[in-house]
């Protein structure tokens, strides 16, 4: 694995779009990491101190997760390097739109990341740039339907991804409106706990877990496993944290999920982050989503956590680990051979998933097959490492091995 690994980190990018904003200081890059099947897909995110290095190691995450997701497209990923609080960010995503726009409409297909909102901003700034919607490269470049069938398809993908959640078993409250984007990356990696017990034995109710970050996917991770029966003993988030070592109830979780403030955890008695983050290390849990930023786990809170009895690691955030290589650093090494590390790749694919779902023909536009879909996936992608390897640890490892032998 570590010579297929090695190969593919070394590889040179098919193509690297790098722009600099006339009217302020934004720069941006999209890179392409190759076009497998003709396109290649990722989203948009932008920060301030943002480098291209930065959007390449995340346009191979995004290759190695369409393994898993679908469709079989090489990856990409576009960053801007601005401050997304800054009140010209809609001016610098206009200009950057629409210098990018030819790769949009011919092989590169893109979506909301962090700090750029799908729905708000990315479909309606690419459909200004005369884009028809920010996934048409993948369909000229890999699918290549008619042109009947591509404005069919697109707008099952415009509709379905904006879809308010109609049933009350996949949404926190129906009246609030939550779409299939706000909640399905969540379900992914609370559904991939789930199917990990249910292969490699187990059942996930009445298992004690602990989530990191409160925000989209881990609000939504924390709802999903709450509602399968696990008991959700801590939660650490930028604003403070919560500690209940009883656990949370189901309705405590939905109430935590209604009240946060954006991304943000929100509770009258927030424990300080600083007091949190040495605590919540030691609480005795099986289950860890870490739903946070990228590279933010060190080993010591890996190993504190592996005294007190975890079993399952689940990855909302894309390189969880505090490593600075691409993939499977020491860290993620180390605790790959301690635990049950289920990689990013499968546990967050619920987006990437639900674009290839409405892209691939006419397909069921209920909650319940949305949602089974992405499940399903996630299902059989842990089968197949189970299916090479049935021990509970080098789970990740055998994962990108399956992975990067389709790649290379």
């Amino acid at each position: 694995m570590k010579e297929l690994l090695h190969k593919y980190e070394a590889k040179e990018p098919e193509i690297i779009f790098n722009w600099k904003d006339p009217e302020t200081e934004a720069e941006g890059w999209t890179v392409i990491n190759s076009l497998r099947g003709g396109a290649a897909g990722g989203g948009t995110r932008m920060r301030k101190g943002l480098d291209m290095n930065e959007v390449l190691s995340l346009a191979k995450t995004m290759e190695v997760k369409f393994t898993v997701s679908g469709p079989a497209i090489g990856g990409a990923k576009s960053g801007i390097n601005f401050d997304p609080k800054d009140p010209r960010k809609k001016g610098v995503l206009e200009r950057w739109y629409k210098a990018v726009s030819p790769l949009l409409k011919s092989y590169y297909g893109t979506g909301g990341d962090l700090n750029v909102d799908e729905i708000h901003e990315v479909i309606p700034i690419t459909e200004e740039s005369g884009v028809w919607h920010p996934q048409e490269g993948v369909f000229e470049g890999h699918f290549k339907p008619t042109q009947a069938d591509k404005i069919n398809r697109i707008g099952q993908l415009r509709q379905g991804v904006i879809k308010v959640i109609e049933n009350p078993n996949f949404s926190p409250d129906v009246k609030k409106k939550y779409t299939i984007a706000d909640m399905i990356t969540g379900f992914g990696v609370a559904e991939a706990v789930k199917q990990y017990y249910t292969i490699y034995g187990g059942s996930v109710k009445g298992k004690t877990a602990i989530v990191q970050g409160f925000g989209n996917v881990g609000a939504a991770a924390a709802f999903y496993l709450s509602q399968m029966g696990a008991k959700i003993v801590g939660i650490i988030d930028i604003a403070g944290g919560l500690i209940k070592e009883e656990g949370f109830t189901f309705d405590e979780i939905t109430e935590l999920f209604l009240a946060k403030t954006g991304n943000t955890l929100v509770h009258d008695n927030l424990i300080p982050f600083e007091e949190m983050n040495k605590k919540i290390w030691s609480l005795q849990t099986e289950i860890f989503m870490p739903c946070a930023a990228s590279r933010l786990i060190t080993r010591g809170q890996i190993d504190q956590m592996i005294d007190s009895g975890l079993e399952v690691i689940s990855c909302g955030a894309n390189v969880p680990f505090a490593d600075k290589e691409i993939f499977f650093g020491p860290i993620m090494e180390h605790t790959d051979k301690r635990v049950s590390l289920i990689p990013d790749f499968i546990s967050n694919c619920g987006m990437a998933r639900v674009f290839a779902y409405f892209m691939e023909g006419r397909v069921q536009m209920t909650d319940e097959a949305i949602f089974n879909d992405t499940s399903n996936i996630i299902k059989q992608a842990i089968q197949n490492v189970y299916n090479q390897n049935n021990s509970q640890t080098g789970i990740s490892e055998t994962a990108f091995e399956i992975a990067l032998s389709q790649l290379i």
